[in-house]
């Protein structure tokens, strides 16, 4: 129902919307109409586990800003990315589609010749055509060349770097491999860095001032932060802030920057109407050791499927329209984003076919049904597929850590060994988040289900574990 407010009763009933929002049990929602389009912050991280903020179980370092972004909204304990690696990752978020689908697979590096092609619809694009201004600031990773740039894929302006912050003449595997690290505004390189002990607090600056110019109008930022990306820096008012060491510090900064975005938001008044969510691309890398994430007892991490790769922290925040406290247990994952944006402010979804489906009745407080998500890795190998409560992992070979292993704490890490999983594994992941106990034997039904959908995947997408060929595929962008 549309509500219409006279000058004389608006300021009453905003103050008794308020109380009723304080009021509220933490699953009730409150429906204000917004007197204009939400803004819209989605703050990426990347590479964080998912037990690296406070309310999801760190205890060696703070986070009460993050923390209370997770009071102040919805905050998901089955929150997918469907791939667990950077340029993949950052694809299916800004287009709502699975990244093997577009040709985007692994991480992108300084000799790509490709990128996300200009003729998918990204989330800044959607957005902008209905009204909104759009900014990013931070790491890009979906093409360094200009025709993949972001100020050619929706947004009006950028600052960050292009692809990962390890890709850079100091790595500690590939010294000489890579150039200068480049800084970008915009289409232009800027400056290349030697030291990235202020990106953090930069990228906070550039977000603010962004926030500070758009206040007129709807806008939408992109925060796609580089940390706690290896290699770790921070700046000097974070430096041996926590009790972990550098992995900590860098993370209470990120904290800090959620928590200046938010006061600025609330300086400007525009706080009551702007949604801020987020997650991260993947899990921690765990063979840097100290210099990694936590994965909350999920197993593996980073680059492989398994749930310590896949599953991230997910908060979503809109005051008085999605209900504060709430602790959501049902599965969601990046791609969703997209359409869900799209129902809130009215947007064209894209023309081309998306795979993800609009959540905002879950961010509402309702029940939905569940649906198949699915988890790619490698080159177009589809390795697990999520229904609910429910994961299928195919036979596939995976990293790991060997047994053992002494972690190091310095940056430089240690090496994998790859295992095989030899068949089919059915996990129920509320009993069971570890993925310790193959269930299929007492559950054929859910096991014939599982693999139907995976079947009805390989036909559209493809699996190079099975050598099926999709029919659904798109091509990326290339430059000869």
């Amino acid at each position: 129902m549309t509500i219409s407010y006279s000058n004389l009763l608006f300021p009453l009933l905003i103050a008794l919307a308020a109380f009723a929002s304080f009021q509220n049990k933490p699953d009730e929602k409150v429906t204000i109409e917004s007197p204009t389009k939400p803004n819209i912050i989605l703050i990426f991280a990347d590479d964080m586990g998912y037990g690296d903020l406070g309310v999801y179980g760190a205890t060696e370092w703070k986070t009460p800003n993050l923390d209370q972004l997770a009071a102040d909204g919805v905050r998901f304990t089955q929150f997918y990315v469907p791939h667990a690696v950077c340029s993949a990752s950052r694809a299916a978020l800004l287009t709502g589609t699975y990244a093997n689908r577009l040709e985007i697979f692994g991480a992108l590096d300084h000799t790509a010749k490709h990128g996300l092609n200009p003729t998918e619809t990204t989330i800044a694009e959607m957005l902008k055509g209905n009204g909104y201004a759009t900014g990013m600031v931070g790491k890009w990773h979906l093409g360094h060349l200009a025709p993949f740039l972001p100020t050619e894929q929706g947004f009006d302006s950028y600052y960050g770097l292009p692809y990962s912050n390890d890709m850079w003449p100091h790595h500690p595997e590939a010294k000489d491999y890579y150039p200068p690290l480049p800084l970008y505004r915009n289409t232009a390189v800027i400056d290349t860095l030697d030291d990235q002990s202020m990106l953090t607090t930069n990228y906070t600056e550039e977000a603010i001032k962004f926030i500070e110019k758009s206040k007129e109008e709807p806008f939408f930022l992109y925060l796609a932060h580089s940390m706690p990306h290896v290699p770790l820096f921070v700046s000097d008012k974070f430096k041996g802030k926590s009790e972990q060491g550098l992995y900590g510090d860098v993370m209470m900064e990120i904290d800090w920057s959620v928590g200046q975005v938010r006061k600025k938001l609330e300086e400007l008044g525009l706080a009551e109407n702007t949604i801020i969510i987020f997650t991260s691309d993947n899990g921690p890398w765990l063979s840097y050791g100290g210099h990694a994430g936590l994965t909350a007892g999920l197993r593996e991490g980073k680059g492989t499927s398994w749930e310590g790769g896949i599953r991230e922290p997910g908060i979503f925040v809109w005051p008085n329209h999605f209900p504060a406290g709430k602790v959501e247990n049902q599965a969601a994952m990046t791609i969703d984003i997209l359409p869900t944006l799209a129902e809130i402010t009215g947007a064209k979804l894209p023309e081309l076919l998306i795979d993800g489906s609009s959540i905002l009745p879950i961010l509402e407080g309702k029940e939905m049904e569940p649906r198949p998500y699915f988890a790619y890795y490698n080159r177009n190998e589809l390795q697990a597929v999520i229904y609910g409560k429910w994961k299928l992992v195919f036979p596939h070979s995976y990293r790991s850590i060997p047994e053992g292993t002494v972690m190091p704490n310095d940056g430089i890490p240690v090496k994998y060994h790859m295992l095989n999983l030899e068949k089919a594994e059915l996990f129920d992941l509320a009993a069971d988040p570890a993925e310790s106990t193959d269930v299929s034997k007492s559950n054929p039904e859910i096991l014939a289900k599982l693999n139907q959908f995976a079947n009805e995947a390989r036909v559209d997408l493809g699996d190079a574990l099975t050598e099926s060929e999709g029919t659904g595929m798109r091509k990326a962008g290339r430059v000869e």
